[in-house]
């Protein structure tokens, strides 16, 4: 078992518990991802990504880390305090590209690129970026990837419905969960599909699953922390008539605007009551809290330019494997995101006539 330092579970490989028969079911996973890229490739004649294929949003920012962190803070991409380049995805979840009106969860994928001197991990050898690949919510909709292929063959099963079953299906979801809210309930399945119609900005944006942190275990998130972004934390936005509402929301914001996330870290320190291998059960915040050991800015500029979009949609991949080695995924799931990310993002490159590359430089980003 792992050794506890302080308060702090220490990271060892023995946090990480093998399933059983977990490689199988990866295996089933690539083969229904595979199956069904290939009948989105087909209706759109073109490759998307299985999950997260539409984009809102692609922003240059900096990730500044705190100076005089504590010692257990002080880890890995955030052991010494200067600015780092990023490249920033706004997604939502699905690979199928459908308007807006189907409310689906969100995504904040952060880039951090020109790392040096940094140990990179084995899917990252060569290259000098960190990727996040976050979600709007503080737990994965599975436990394990076994429940996880479950989802995915009702996803299968529903690809090919129609765009308005799946629009009346979100709406009443979304009532549903607007209903239970007045009561003090929540669903967290209907959410999946029925998420509120609120501004993509004013999200709380976390990695779910567990991640290395240096020496220690920790769950990651970004916060709105700027005061324009705090007030967009669920604002209204009608999607109902726009194909591309969110889109069009945040490249109105950053015409002018200047949005600023905080970076956390949630360290563990129980690990039964903060789970490695169960992604579905969030850690008690009361246990331990996210603390702030950085931000990520992004000045106004043009959130949504041709160039910048079929950078980021058709060559950019981001991939919580894009790691150093002091952040490596850790748990079932992740490992199973280890090959099926990879699968994927080799069909849609391949398809697509694209070849795979991790930028070295900001300057990379077209304007």
């Amino acid at each position: 078992m792992s050794n506890i330092t302080g308060s702090y579970v220490h990271y060892d490989q023995s946090v990480e518990q093998k399933q059983d028969q977990e490689e199988q079911t990866i295996a089933q996973m690539n083969e229904l991802i595979h199956r069904t890229q290939v009948l989105l490739n087909d209706r759109y004649r073109h490759a998307v990504r299985f999950v997260h294929s539409k984009s809102h949003g692609i922003l240059k920012g900096e990730l500044a880390v705190k100076a005089d962190l504590p010692a257990e803070l002080r880890q890995g991409l955030f052991s010494v305090a200067r600015m780092y380049p990023t490249i920033i995805r706004f997604s939502t979840a699905p690979g199928d590209i459908m308007a807006d009106s189907v409310s689906t969860p969100r995504g904040m994928a952060v880039k951090v690129v020109g790392i040096e001197g940094m140990e990179m991990g084995p899917d990252n050898a060569g290259q000098s970026t960190q990727d996040f690949a976050f979600v709007n919510s503080k737990v994965f909709g599975a436990p394990n990837a076994k429940a996880f292929l479950g989802n995915l063959k009702l996803i299968e099963k529903t690809i090919n419905d129609p765009e308005l079953l799946k629009k009346t299906v979100s709406n009443i979801a979304r009532s549903v969960n607007a209903a239970l809210g007045v009561v003090g309930g929540h669903s967290g399945t209907l959410e999946q599909f029925g998420a509120p119609e609120t501004h993509l900005l004013g999200e709380t944006y976390g990695s779910c699953a567990a991640i290395r942190y240096g020496d220690y275990i920790a769950k990651v998130a970004f916060t709105p922390l700027s005061e324009n972004l705090k007030a967009l934390a669920g604002k209204h936005v009608p999607v109902n008539f726009h194909y591309s509402g969110l889109r069009d929301a945040v490249v109105e914001f950053f015409k002018t605007e200047t949005a600023v996330w905080e970076v956390g870290v949630q360290l563990c320190i129980d690990l039964e009551k903060m789970p490695v291998e169960d992604p579905s059960k969030e850690w008690p915040e009361k246990l331990s809290p996210y603390r702030a050991v950085g931000t990520i800015t992004a000045r106004p500029q043009d959130a949504y330019s041709p160039a910048r979009r079929v950078y980021a949609d058709e060559v950019l991949s981001f991939n919580p494997w894009h790691a150093l080695a002091a952040h490596r995924p850790l748990g079932n799931i992740m490992r199973a995101r280890q090959s099926t990310y990879a699968a994927s993002s080799s069909y849609r490159r391949s398809m697509n006539g694209r070849t795979a590359g991790e930028p070295r430089s900001i300057m990379e980003l077209p304007e």
